[in-house]
């Protein structure tokens, strides 16, 4: 298979400006170094400060890179976890079925572990819910209510009497 021509989105999100901006510039460095992969052009743009947020930036990088195979191409999807992936060359992608089974099985991995992380962490809360029942149960009563909201409540019972007797 020839080259295949990408052109992908690396975004961070964090504190100070600078920090991200050489982050962001470690990562396309270590991109750079990873074989299979030609690095053609990036372009790192200016922090900028995120809505809603006190002192938190996010930032991106417009990358250009030759990748050998579409092993690599999974590899940086994967790796790398860009916000957009476009194929730029070739128009049209041939796969002999070994290079497919090799990507299919590699997402496949990707995906068992996933899942294994999100079942140890579902089981640890869980777990630690439960000890925290035990020890601290005062903390799974209910929360008392508001005046406020227990207004809204007896208005709410009041409007849905109403309807009742109309029907």
């Amino acid at each position: 298979m020839s080259e295949i021509q990408l052109r992908i989105i690396l975004e961070i999100l964090g504190r100070p400006p600078e920090h991200i901006v050489e982050g962001l510039k470690m990562l396309v460095e270590k991109l750079k170094n990873e074989k299979g992969v030609k690095l053609q052009h990036f372009k790192i743009h200016e922090p900028t400060l995120v809505k809603e947020a006190k002192d938190l930036y996010t930032t991106f990088a417009d990358v250009e890179i030759a990748v050998d195979s579409i092993n690599s191409l999974f590899m940086v999807a994967f790796n790398y976890m860009p916000a957009n992936i476009e194929v730029i060359y070739p128009e049209n992608v041939e796969l002999n079925n070994n290079d497919l089974n090799h990507a299919v099985n590699q997402l496949i991995q990707r995906l068992h572990n996933y899942d294994a992380v999100t079942k140890n962490v579902v089981a640890e809360r869980d777990f630690l819910a439960q000890r925290l029942k035990v020890h601290e149960p005062h903390l799974f009563n209910q929360p008392q209510q508001s005046p406020l909201e227990k207004d809204k409540k007896k208005k709410d019972s009041k409007l849905r009497a109403r309807i009742v007797k109309k029907k």
